[in-house]
């Protein structure tokens, strides 16, 4: 009998172990899916300055805009963002010049006192209003393992290419000088904290951009309020990128870079943290990103035009602009045609080929235009809606193209649903507007 007891004393006490490590291990995944907004000692502009400082960001505009913008305005964070433009002509703009010359100007702005560091850790509350939209999000730094573990999730394949340009720059200045776009499923809670923040502190500052975006921030500095932020955006759960994927990656490839060069890394250093600016999801505006192939591949208008109608039905139309999922408008030889899929040929349980984007590549640039790789093959090019339709014509009648496509936007719930089914969408998806300015504020790593 005290054999049997006490084998059975021995079963229970595993058994006890296992319970206890089981709870341990479901409550350990379940704060591993909280994800971390933390504040921080940002460096920013002095008030009086931002309208000045700020600046698009480096992949909207090219070589001769940034020498535009800042040809006669020392100020502008172009000179960080694009710092080729203060080289000879022809410099190559992923030298390690650039880079240096990024980082020689980023200290500029600090000694002149065009940039100064906050005295403690804060949030900010940064508002866009273009037209009749209006939209609000948090300023703070996110956590590198939640990148990396997917509780901020992406959707979008990333080029090497790019993220190398993004970590040469990181670790050049020892900053992230531009925001990562995040968003996440609406939480009443969080947008109640910032409503109340706008409603009831002075803006920081505030400006109306070029472009006609205003800019409007607050900041965010009483320990209760930053307490509520915190432990409201953990309970929401997993984030998503919205836009930056290729800054969030260069900012996780630095912390290994960082990392692997410190022994003495704890885990708290700023390196472990990438900035970003996280909204709800309903409240932002996504524009399609639309599509000009430069020629028929080999088909005359008729041939092109029959072989498109075994997928889609058309006609020639005077308004080119999709009005609902499964919509196209079409710009042929001058004149606009509306397409419409037929969804019972398309309807599909997967989230990615139910996109306009993908059943416009399957059912169309690929077999019909033979555009395989709408990455890699240099015959299509992507035009951001912002532009509006005009533009689209302007390059065919230019001679640019030979067609263009208008695409009905990604919604946000697209991107939600393909981000958590852990898929990736097809290239050139979206188009957020209004886009985050740069040199509004800077995370030293």
């Amino acid at each position: 009998m005290q054999g049997n007891s006490s084998s059975e004393k021995v079963f229970l006490e595993f058994d006890v172990y296992k319970r206890v490590a089981k709870l341990v291990l479901n409550i350990y995944g379940k704060v591993k899916k909280m994800a971390i907004i933390r504040p921080f000692k940002a460096w920013r502009p002095v008030p009086q300055r931002a309208s000045l400082i700020a600046s698009p960001p480096y992949d909207v505009v090219d070589y001769k805009q940034s020498m535009e913008i800042g040809k006669d305005n020392p100020l502008s964070f172009i000179h960080v963002v694009r710092a080729e433009i203060g080289l000879p002509a022809g410099t190559e703009p992923h030298s390690a010049a650039v880079y240096q010359k990024a980082a020689e100007n980023l200290e500029a702005f600090i000694k002149n006192g065009a940039l100064v560091e906050e005295d403690q850790p804060v949030f900010y509350a940064y508002s866009q209003r273009l037209g009749g939209h209006f939209q609000t999000g948090i300023v703070g730094c996110f956590s590198v393992d939640d990148y990396d573990s997917d509780v901020i999730k992406k959707h979008e394949k990333t080029r090497r290419d790019k993220e190398d340009d993004r970590l040469h720059h990181i670790l050049a200045t020892s900053a992230q000088t531009g925001p990562v776009f995040l968003m996440y499923k609406d939480s009443t809670h969080v947008e109640t904290i910032l409503e109340n923040v706008c409603a009831y502190t002075p803006a920081f500052f505030s400006f109306l951009a070029p472009d006609g975006v205003e800019h409007i921030v607050h900041r965010i500095s009483d320990p209760a309020c930053i307490k509520q932020i915190t432990e409201e955006v953990a309970r929401i759960g997993s984030l998503y990128v919205a836009d930056g994927h290729h800054r969030s990656a260069a900012s996780s490839r630095a912390r290994a870079e960082r990392q692997k060069a410190n022994p003495h890394h704890t885990g708290t250093e700023e390196y472990n943290y990438f900035m970003g600016v996280l909204f709800p999801a309903s409240s932002l505006k996504i524009l399609p990103y639309n599509r000009v192939v430069k020629d028929l591949n080999g088909l005359s208008k008729e041939e092109f035009l029959t072989r498109i109608r075994h997928h889609f039905k058309f006609s020639e139309t005077e308004n080119p602009i999709p009005a609902m999922k499964g919509h196209f408008g079409m710009y042929l030889d001058k004149r606009w045609y509306l397409l419409m899929d037929k969804p019972w040929e398309h309807k599909s349980d997967d989230p990615v080929a139910n996109l306009d984007v993908q059943i416009m590549q399957d059912y169309l640039l690929d077999p019909v235009l033979g555009i395989k790789d709408p990455r890699t093959d240099n015959r299509i090019s992507f035009v951001g809606g912002i532009h509006g339709h005009q533009k689209l014509k302007k390059m065919v009648d230019d001679g640019e193209g030979a067609v263009a496509f208008l695409m009905y936007p990604v919604k946000p719930e697209d991107i939600t649903a393909i981000s958590d089914a852990g898929r990736i969408m097809p290239p050139k998806s979206t188009w957020f507007e209004p886009k985050l300015r740069s040199g509004l504020f800077i995370h030293k790593i």
